[in-house]
């Protein structure tokens, strides 16, 4: 094969990032423009996605910010078609766009269902479906789902957040699979608990069912120790160039994960007994509002 015709890390490359706008896909997109990726941050939020291509542009890098809502398989599929058009290859997408809906299953309308696996997952589905055909039939590229620690572990009070993002590990574990034969790579991120947006209320466009004052919620997070996202864009784009099929970050989350692959019913246990601590934390802290 041609050196023109591989996959490029990371120099000249051409790469999409979903949810680039803030967040982790902000993170990402600086990395990549860092080494030399001319990027593209895609995302509902068009304002904020050009100031960041803005600041970014001033810094040196070669980046665009374009309106994509993962949702429409037909404008993901015409994102993807312009940037081969005008780069001449696409080497990365970055399935990142996501939400949070967090509260008890009881407190689930099916609409909450509904519009996290419209995003979480079917924003994931028509990233594929936009970008392997076309990095099969160029015979290379990488596709990195962004999944999340809760696609690994039992996440009690996130129950459709969890098990989205568990079909979002399976997904990009086969595909990782079929990929191989046509020089495609996939990979995906399991992040822990990274300092973002969707820390507070489940960020921009996610919410919780269950109110919980700001500083319950920082008080909680405050204790799984967040990582800074530049951090983890960091050590994550590091990843992605060795090629690792699940990458897990901050690293004392593989402890948890290995723990949970060895004892599953042990580390349920310890999952109950911590939920049920914070479900008498917080109503504690609303009886106490509520006098």
């Amino acid at each position: 094969m041609s050196p023109e015709r591989k996959l490029r890390t990371f120099e000249e490359s051409t790469s999409i990032v979903t949810g680039g706008a803030s967040g982790i896909g902000l993170a990402l997109g600086k990395a990549l423009a860092a080494r030399g990726s001319q990027v593209v941050l895609a995302d509902r939020q068009l304002d904020l996605a050009e100031e960041a291509a803005d600041r970014l542009r001033n810094e040196g890098a070669r980046v665009t910010a374009v309106e994509l809502d993962v949702r429409d398989l037909a404008a993901f599929e015409r994102l993807v078609q312009q940037a081969v058009d005008g780069h001449g290859r696409l080497d990365y997408l970055f399935n990142n766009a996501g939400i949070g809906i967090a509260g008890n299953v009881q407190l689930h309308e099916i609409a909450d269902w509904y519009e996290m696996l419209d995003v979480n997952l079917r924003g994931v589905i028509h990233g594929v479906q936009a970008a392997y055909p076309i990095m099969v039939s160029q015979g290379f590229g990488h596709i990195v789902n962004t999944a999340s620690m809760a696609g690994l572990l039992p996440t009690p009070g996130c129950v459709g957040y969890a098990a989205i993002k568990h079909a979002v590990v399976g997904l990009s574990e086969s595909l990782r699979i079929e990929g191989a034969a046509a020089a495609v790579r996939v990979s995906v991120l399991c992040p822990g608990v990274i300092r973002t947006p969707i820390l507070e209320d489940g960020g921009r466009y996610g919410r919780l069912l269950r109110p919980m004052p700001v500083e319950f919620q920082r008080r909680m997070w405050k204790r799984l120790r967040p990582m800074d996202v530049d951090r983890f864009a960091e050590k994550a784009i590091r990843a992605v160039a060795k090629n690792k099929p699940i990458i897990v970050i901050p690293w004392r989350w593989k402890l948890l994960w290995w723990f949970h692959r060895l004892s599953p019913s042990l580390l349920l246990r310890l999952g109950r007994w911590r939920f049920e601590c914070l479900t008498r934390e917080l109503e504690r802290l609303e009886r106490a509002e509520s006098s």
